[in-house]
């Protein structure tokens, strides 16, 4: 059994989204970052936290490849080329797409009031219509990499989610029509129920 630490506004909905596509038992412990729950087992108060039975894990994007590997489900072979390329789309959400949201919601409401930079969002909403773009390409469909859903796929979508609640721009229609097919899925209902 599985523990989850976190908000499920917040990354904790990936790991929440994986555990219920695998369809292994979990339980779900709502916390905001830095709160009592989370820094017990985790000093840099960051969430979602996962738990598996002594052992603390953290960084959705690192719990999730643990989960696909130990299920072998979500992923592709460690080594292979296809795994390659689903760690390199991986990265490039995170780091086009996952990181501008992330610069936007601290100078929103996560910094102090004093250090917070409100103009800086116009460029990081221009830059993420780049990156979006160039993601866009890429998806060979129904998901980013074919045939197969892997975890880019989780974690684009929940990013495309963020994106709309900040009012960053449209996707376009492929991605729209892509982010919609997964928001059918059962697993993302249960998921978006969860308190």
């Amino acid at each position: 059994m599985y523990e989850v630490i976190g908000s499920r506004a917040s990354r904790a909905f990936r790991v929440l989204w994986m555990l219920e596509e695998l369809g292994v038992s979990y339980t779900h412990t709502p916390a905001m970052p830095h709160s009592k729950n989370v820094t017990a087992t985790n000093p840099s108060g960051k969430i979602p936290v996962l738990i598996e039975g002594n052992t603390a894990f953290t960084d959705s994007v690192a719990i999730m490849t643990y989960l696909g590997d130990k299920y072998d489900a979500l992923t592709f072979p460690a080594g292979s080329i296809q795994r390659a390329r689903q760690d390199g789309l991986t990265c490039q959400i995170n780091d086009e797409i996952d990181a501008l949201l992330w610069m936007a919601a601290k100078h929103t409401f996560v910094l102090p009031e004093k250090q917070r930079q409100p103009e800086i969002k116009e460029p990081l909403k221009w830059e993420y219509k780049r990156s979006i773009l160039r993601l866009s390409d890429k998806l060979e469909g129904p998901f980013l990499m074919g045939q197969k859903m892997t975890i880019p796929d989780l974690v684009l979508c929940h990013c495309l989610r963020w994106a709309e609640m900040a009012k960053f721009p449209a996707s376009g229609e492929k991605l729209q029509a892509y982010r919609e097919a997964l928001e059918r899925r059962e697993a993302l209902a249960r998921t978006a129920a969860l308190p």
